[in-house]
């Protein structure tokens, strides 16, 4: 049964309640990013909504604490985004590139996963980010 993370808000942006640091192990390096955290519904239903921008080397990582199958959309998000779809062993199972802004389609996790990273869109491909890599932070419990 997929577990379809639908939003809608209707307040200004606000920031997550907390930071990390989150490194991607790629093939061609090792890819660092400092995330706000959406660790409760609230948090997560209102993820990067309203925001004009999101500056490279930033995103959100969504915590779901436990594997499931996730949808996202796009709804009131103005920023095109990549969506990382992150296993609870920290490899990502899947990468929605360049979701569209402001879309309700939904956009499925292709398995069950424990966490969300979104990034500005164009991210993964420039940086290499793909399917295996693995994602370490302390949010996940596995950082170095």
């Amino acid at each position: 049964m997929l577990f379809a993370f639908l939003a809608v808000a209707g307040a200004a942006p606000a920031q997550a309640a907390g930071q990390a640091t989150l490194e991607i192990l790629t093939k061609t390096g090792l890819r660092t990013f400092t995330v706000e955290l959406a660790t409760n519904d609230a948090e997560r239903e209102r993820g990067l909504m309203f925001r004009k921008e999101l500056p490279e080397g930033r995103g959100m990582l969504f915590d779901f604490q436990q594997e499931r199958p996730v949808a996202f959309w796009m709804h009131n998000t103005y920023i095109p985004l990549d969506m990382i779809f992150i296993r609870a062993d920290g490899r990502i199972l899947s990468i929605a590139e360049n979701t569209t802004p402001l879309s309700d389609n939904l956009i499925p996790s292709g398995g069950p996963i424990r966490a969300v990273l979104e990034v500005i869109g164009g991210t993964a491909r420039k940086l290499g980010i793909a399917p295996g890599d693995r994602v370490e932070t302390a949010v996940l419990g596995n950082a170095r």
